[in-house]
């Protein structure tokens, strides 16, 4: 299992798990995750899963494949309710009811499986319920999108700019909140490119 598969640039479950897809706002978006077993590398690459519970899961893909095909749909659901609510956010559209409905039922079973738990350290969020749940990749990324919403970063969320539909969400964390594009080494580069030969060309 290799982190290198998955773009974990953002730092935030929810954005993150968003962009598992490349060129998510294209038509021809490329999707990372094409069963559970993705699912379960993408949450050992995230954090969500030590790789040995990943294993574990993707073990029981086989013995439980129904249960694991559907769990595994319930999260792609989600990816994409959460895309399209902060995708919407960011381009200052209007949020489908659905999209919420579906955040809201994950998050809903998710904090179901939420506990404090004390060590010598402190208080602590755990969860528990989840040696074998299916569902439990979903938890996390469903509680960073609440977090995220109800956050003061929201207005900080952005969408690449790329005119192909690149469609990268991120968090535009500089002062004068210039950032456009995914990074610039990619599609910044290239609609610089872009834009000097359409001044040359101009000028020719």
């Amino acid at each position: 299992m290799s982190g290198d598969r998955f773009d974990l640039s953002v730092g935030l479950l929810c954005l993150d798990f968003s962009n598992s897809v490349d060129w998510h706002a294209s038509s021809k978006p490329q999707d990372r995750l094409r069963d559970y077993s993705d699912l379960a590398d993408w949450g050992a690459a995230a954090g969500v899963l030590t790789a040995a519970r990943a294993r574990y899961l993707a073990d029981l893909v086989e013995k439980r494949a129904a249960e694991s095909a559907a769990a595994f749909r319930r999260a792609v659901d989600l990816r994409e309710a959460v895309y399209r609510i902060f995708s919407n956010i960011a381009l200052g559209g209007d949020l489908e009811p659905a999209d919420l409905a579906v955040l809201n039922e994950s998050l809903s079973e998710a904090m179901s499986h939420l506990k404090i738990a004390h060590s010598s350290g402190g208080f602590t969020w755990d969860w528990f319920g989840s040696s074998e749940a299916f569902d439990q990749i979903s938890w996390p990324v469903a509680r960073s999108a609440a977090e995220l919403l109800t956050s003061d970063q929201l207005d900080r969320v952005c969408i690449c700019a790329d005119d192909r539909g690149c469609g990268m969400l991120f968090l535009d964390t500089t002062k004068n909140r210039s950032r456009r594009w995914c990074t610039m080494e990619s599609c910044g580069n290239r609609a610089k490119a872009k834009r000097h030969y359409q001044r040359a060309k101009s000028g020719g």
